[in-house]
């Protein structure tokens, strides 16, 4: 496959058109593709990460003279919808941040360029030094089309004082939150786990052995033996008086209910390392800890989500040559670290883990579960049915119904979401049959 497969011919765009295009998507940069000789990579990166790339983009550019990167900021909350107005004006940029739980859509609607010859032909990036479960995310149909920036999982927080040893299985991290649950009296809990949030049943289900959905990722597996032994202990927990049933926004402050020890654990992500050094009294900064999830039993050790944003070259974008150069800058170990100098996002490289600055044992933890995580289902209507199991699941713990309703209820929930998918994948066998029979 030629570096520019996909790429598609069309006649260069007037300036009021390109005008136009902007507006409808939102774009603050220019259309053209040359600056006085200068070609400009347009690029557009989201939240923190759009402000601190200018100042790695700086450094492209003095080394690289030839290309400038036109970075447009955009908010995560806006994201998503900029970057399909984009497509469907046929305005996106060259090169974005993808999260990479978006990369299976774009790659359905055929937004993305299939990244695998370049990979191949690269000097500095290489499958192998990237956690597999990361890269995972980024294939799609057996098509590579984003190549990992940064990574994020969810593990375990822990208060040391109160969690001597962190829990390996869940028989284990159970008798830990009872324990804790105890000890501490009447308001005070081993774990909290909001119910308003999907990942926590949807990691728990992963654990156990579960698909999540089957039949071609077309129906539920939600009422499956696996997932139903995992949600079973998620309920377990509130209904035994080991989480409080509240969600985030019950909880005037985290931090602050975490230092009281009101929860003795919390499952949440690296984004909370600095706001737990910011936010918790200096008294209690060795009083808390990382470690990775607990699983199922011994013989199965806790995976857990894989996360963070990726790299997309879009097939509208007339400088792709120009926009992989730069993706291959950002993935270069020099500029891992520095990025992660400056955002503290985790580095998507393996080797990078080696610098003394990832060698403490808070973050150590998440190299060791970043080695143990699981991509969701890669499909664009993925986050309509986290949405659906943070609805059941909180039903369920709550008392509005019963665990196996719960489950029957969110595999109907799912099987609806999905009925377009189901009717694709039933009319493309219809017509493999019919051409097999002519044949």
């Amino acid at each position: 496959m030629s570096a520019a497969h996909g790429r598609r011919a069309r006649a260069p765009l007037t300036g009021a058109v390109c005008v136009l295009l902007g507006v409808a998507a939102g774009v603050l940069g220019g259309c053209g593709g040359q600056d006085g000789g200068v070609t400009v990579i347009r690029f557009w990166a989201m939240g923190r990460e759009g402000e601190v790339v200018k100042e790695l983009a700086r450094e492209f550019e003095s080394l690289h003279p030839e290309y400038r990167v036109a970075v447009q900021q955009i908010p995560w909350t806006a994201a998503h919808e900029k970057l399909l107005t984009a497509f469907v004006g046929r305005a996106t940029p060259d090169l974005a941040q993808l999260g990479n739980t978006w990369v299976s859509e774009f790659a359905a609607l055929a937004a993305l360029v299939p990244l695998a010859a370049r990979v191949a032909a690269s000097e500095t990036i290489d499958p192998a030094d990237h956690f597999a479960g990361i890269w995972d995310t980024n294939v799609i149909d057996g098509e590579l089309y984003g190549i990992p920036w940064y990574v994020d999982t969810r593990l375990l927080f822990y208060r040391s004082d109160l969690v001597p040893e962190p829990p390996a299985t869940w028989d284990q991290w159970r008798a830990t939150m009872a324990a804790v649950t105890r000890e501490g009296g009447a308001g005070r809990y081993g774990i909290l786990l909001p119910v308003n949030e999907w990942a926590q049943p949807v990691i728990l289900g992963l654990q156990a052995g579960s698909t999540l959905l089957r039949d071609g990722a077309t129906r539920g597996a939600f009422a499956e033996p696996e997932f139903r032994r995992a949600f079973a202990f998620y309920v377990s927990l509130y209904q035994d008086g080991l989480a409080p049933p509240v969600s985030n926004n019950e909880v005037a402050n985290l931090y602050q209910e975490f230092a009281r020890g009101t929860f003795a654990m919390y499952i949440t992500g690296p984004w909370n390392l600095g706001e737990f050094e910011r936010r918790l009294p200096a008294a209690m900064q060795d009083q808390w800890a990382t470690a990775p999830l607990p699983g199922p039993d011994p013989q199965t050790p806790g995976v857990s989500l894989a996360g963070g944003s990726s790299l997309v070259l879009f097939r509208a974008g007339e400088r792709q040559d120009a926009a992989w150069r730069f993706v291959e800058f950002l993935s270069a170990p020099a500029q891992q670290r520095r990025f992660f100098a400056l955002t503290g996002n985790l580095p998507a490289h393996r080797a990078v883990w080696n610098d003394p600055d990832l060698a403490g044992p808070r973050i150590g933890a998440f190299r060791a579960q970043l080695e143990r995580v699981v991509a969701t289902p890669k499909l664009p209507e993925w986050e309509q049915i986290a949405d659906q199991v943070w609805r059941r699941a909180e039903q369920a713990v709550r008392g509005g119904a019963t665990l196996d309703q719960a489950l029957a209820a969110l595999d109907a929930d799912v099987d609806r979401i999905l009925a377009k998918r189901r009717w694709l994948r039933e009319r493309a066998a219809a017509a493999a049959n019919a051409a097999a029979e002519a044949r």
